[in-house]
């Protein structure tokens, strides 16, 4: 059976960037670049040969009539983005896949970015399938019920602890680096039927039209660094991107994603404007706790109550974590945390840290500075000085 049984096995966040590149830059063309950032138990290389035939039969998929009726009844989805999805399929002369020399794997995507966007989580998920079949035991789904009851253990004591000023809310957020799709699907149920009081939705859209719930997600950094090649001073990709954004969406899908080149200098650029017009700002970098003090500090300064607005974590989380953070700061904002292989892929193995990043766009290099060091997937030297000079972000600020 295929890994990917259907196009919209993919995170919500893909479609609504996918969308808004399609209505305003539709020309852009992007280069993605694959990398696994730990150790693996054997060498990725050997995948080779099934990761092809996962991506043969990938880019034979089609959007289903019922799968662009369930899109187009979400109100920020748009008519015309509905009737491009149904002509829709992905190129496999867009996305190459090599043994790297040291026994990795080299998956790149070149092509029109809303083409080759959508690669990213599809192929991550079919990596990690891939990888994890071959170190699966008998013993090893027992294991995983036995961790993700003990979550949801944990969860059912908050119904008797202490009520703060907001309530604690749980998300979804593993696909990518999932297990399996079957493991993903026994975990998202699960939460929904035993804790459905924390738990609010997930970011796999092909879940959320099956179980019925909340479809989360609003951007990431390939959108915010996008407009770094598209025309802009490069001082003002954030504000352009943001700006697009909200014309975009009007008023829906109101987080923004705060590091691209870390949190001062977007806290710098998120003036009172668009503090007003996004719901709230998602972490994905960097000393959390520090980093929601400072987004709370940002509110204030600007007179908006920040129990209006709302913080979303979704960096490394585990359970521990996000209770922590809640406590935290539950008395003074909303929160929202988005755990991904905590969830999806704690069956007693040490996870792939395996990412798809966007290196080029329109030609010209893109990159991330974010909060926390070895992040970005950048080779270019001098553009990265160069980002860092504009954003006055020193050097022992390491990637």
């Amino acid at each position: 059976m295929p890994i990917v049984p259907s196009l919209l096995d993919t995170d919500l966040y893909k479609f609504t960037m996918w969308q808004a590149m399609l209505h305003r830059h539709p020309q852009t063309q992007a280069e993605y670049r694959f990398a696994c950032r730990n150790a693996t138990a054997y060498p990725l290389a050997e995948l080779i040969d099934d990761v092809n035939a996962e991506l043969d039969h990938l880019c034979s998929l089609r959007f289903a009539k019922d799968e662009l009726e369930y899109l187009g009844q979400l109100r920020y989805i748009k008519s015309d983005f509905v009737d491009f999805l149904r002509l829709f399929q992905f190129q496999r002369d867009f996305i190459r896949v090599q043994a790297t020399p040291e026994g990795g794997l080299s998956i790149e995507a070149h092509g029109p970015q809303v083409h080759v966007m959508g690669f990213e989580i599809h192929v991550l998920a079919i990596v990690n399938e891939l990888y994890f079949r071959r170190l699966a035991q008998p013993d090893t789904l027992a294991e995983g019920r036995r961790r993700l009851q003990a979550k949801i253990a944990q969860l059912q004591t908050l119904a008797s602890g202490p009520v703060l000023a907001h309530p604690f809310e749980l998300s979804d957020f593993g696909l990518r680096r999932r297990f399996s799709a079957a493991w993903q699907h026994e975990v998202v149920s699960t939460l929904t039927a035993q804790a459905a009081q924390w738990f609010k939705g997930t970011s796999s859209v092909l879940l959320a039209k099956q179980l019925g719930i909340a479809p989360l997600g609003t951007m990431a950094h390939e959108y915010m660094q996008s407009y770094q090649s598209l025309g802009v001073r490069l001082r003002d990709f954030q504000k352009s991107a943001l700006e697009d954004w909200v014309q975009e969406y009007r008023g829906d899908l109101g987080i923004a994603l705060t590091d691209t080149v870390g949190m001062r200098a977007f806290l710098a650029d998120f003036d009172l404007y668009f503090a007003k017009l996004f719901d709230g700002l998602r972490h994905d970098s960097g000393d959390p706790f520090a980093w929601g003090e400072q987004a709370i500090a940002h509110y204030r300064e600007l007179r908006i109550n920040p129990h209006t607005k709302r913080l979303v974590f979704s960096d490394g989380l585990n359970l521990d974590k996000a209770l922590a953070l809640w406590r935290h700061f539950a008395p003074h904002i909303q929160l929202g945390f988005g755990i991904g292989t905590n969830l999806t892929n704690d069956l007693g193995y040490a996870p792939l840290q395996v990412v798809i990043k966007m290196t080029r766009c329109n030609g010209q290099p893109v990159a991330k500075l974010s909060d926390t060091p070895g992040k970005s997937m950048c080779e270019d030297k001098k553009y990265l000085a160069y980002l860092r000079q504009v954003f006055e972000i020193p050097e022992e600020t390491k990637e």
